[in-house]
């Protein structure tokens, strides 16, 4: 196994530390599990599943996960050696959420193409944004933009002009 990937691993087994922690200081047992993002290859998932109801770690739109996830990533930017690109995910929330935006973003694609009008999405996540971003980035006749201000960040898609 190469350095960088053994220092990557170190950098996982710290994060996923991290997380255990904080899910257990919060009241909650969970397994966790590091893996990579379908469509990011330099991002990695790290999966919470508990048979327990952790809805309330979701919290409403996930605006508790996102806490939980800003506040591992502040406590893991001290605690591990380099820069680590990852994202937390409780029972599958993310990835069922991830391929509602996705669908979501394709159907508004093809409008935009049908109809040549610029339409944007509701506000979303910078990870949701980059979601969006990935997919549509193969349409060769659509371009993608983020537009405005947290948290009323949002994409807009537009027909390319030529």
């Amino acid at each position: 196994m190469s350095e960088l990937n053994l220092e990557k691993n170190e950098q996982h087994q710290i994060v996923k530390n991290i997380v255990k922690d904080v899910v257990s200081q919060l009241g909650y047992e969970a397994t966790l599990e590091v893996l990579p993002n379908e469509k990011d290859p330099t991002l990695k998932v790290i999966s919470i599943y508990s048979p327990d109801d952790l809805s309330m770690l979701i919290g409403k739109n996930g605006q508790n996960l996102k806490a939980i996830e800003h506040i591992t990533k502040v406590i893991a930017f001290k605690k591990a050696p380099g820069q680590i690109n990852f994202a937390l995910d409780i029972n599958d929330y993310r990835k069922s959420r991830a391929k509602v935006i996705v669908k979501s973003a394709v159907e508004v694609a093809n409008r935009v193409r049908d109809n040549k009008k610029a339409e944007a999405l509701v506000p979303m996540s910078s990870y949701e944004r980059r979601l969006v971003h990935i997919e549509l980035a193969s349409y060769p006749d659509i371009e993608t933009e983020s537009i405005g201000e947290e948290p009323q960040r949002r994409v807009v898609i537009r027909p390319l002009t030529i």
